[in-house]
């Protein structure tokens, strides 16, 4: 009994130790996220291996672990360009990225955990510039939107591409415009669909009257077509064809033949 404190002392300072070890060793590593391994006694930063997944590990107490978000993020930027006749212009992006798993390692030794700030943006910002110059106020305001987010896109992929980035979409929220600019633009577009609204109901009228034109000609033609093949034997066996379907009817008539002016026949008498 009177050595039990003496060999309790060493067990507890032992167990103390070891959870303290055990403490800053244990690392846990959530969803969606990679540590990247730093040697301290070693090589530095660990980039010939994957880096640590999702989970739990035990690591030496002297090393470190950087953890990264590996899955997509979304950064929202607003930035002041130029277009190409030098008005100033707001653009509102969000940029979709992640950075590469297979290279975390590499990115937090070349770029650290500041590479949105230190690489993304600036090559945001720099894309914009140059896709916005290219174009002008009116194109940026209506009919090139898509165009220059497909533009941005591209050259901001090529500039982050070796830089251990993942761009997945660049996506352009608002464009700003002064507001004299904006206006005028309005007034412009209003005016040239006026325009447009106007130059239709023209074609339409002259197709209207051509319609009309072609008629009357074709009922001309016809009209002159049948004067022409109508002599008085054509008109005086017509009249008989009636004159003897009329006879066939039941009521009371008298036909006289051949009393007409013309030669044909009269019909008198209808009850």
């Amino acid at each position: 009994m009177d050595k039990l404190p003496k060999i309790a002392l060493p067990v507890v300072f032992i167990v103390i130790l070891a959870i303290i070890l055990i403490s800053k060793s244990a690392i846990t590593i959530g969803s969606g996220e990679a540590g990247v391994l730093y040697k301290t006694f070693g090589d530095g930063v660990v980039t010939d291996e994957p880096p640590l997944g999702e989970g739990f590990h035990l690591v030496a107490p002297w090393n470190k672990v950087y953890v990264y978000e590996v899955r997509q993020q979304e950064v929202f930027e607003k930035m002041k360009v130029l277009s190409s006749n030098g008005l100033d212009i707001q653009l509102d992006a969000s940029t979709w990225f992640q950075p590469k798993y297979e290279d975390l390692g590499k990115l937090h030794q070349e770029k650290s955990e500041q590479y949105i700030d230190r690489i993304l943006l600036p090559a945001i910002r720099s894309a914009a510039r140059s896709v916005v110059g290219r174009y002008t106020p009116e194109q940026l305001y209506s009919s090139k939107r898509d165009a220059i987010q497909i533009e941005i896109f591209e050259e901001t992929r090529k500039i982050v591409g070796d830089q251990y980035i993942q761009l997945n979409e660049v996506l352009i929220r608002d464009v700003t415009l002064p507001p004299t600019i904006k206006e005028a633009i309005e007034r412009k577009l209003k005016q040239e669909q006026e325009s447009l609204e106007y130059e239709f109901r023209l074609v339409t009228a002259a197709k209207e009257a051509e319609k009309v034109r072609i008629e009357a000609q074709g009922k001309a033609d016809a009209n002159r077509i049948l004067s022409a093949s109508l002599t008085d034997k054509i008109l005086q066996d017509k009249g008989i064809e009636a004159t003897l379907e009329l006879s066939k009817s039941p009521n009371s008539k008298v036909v006289v033949v051949g009393s007409s002016g013309d030669g044909l026949p009269l019909i008198l008498g209808n009850n």
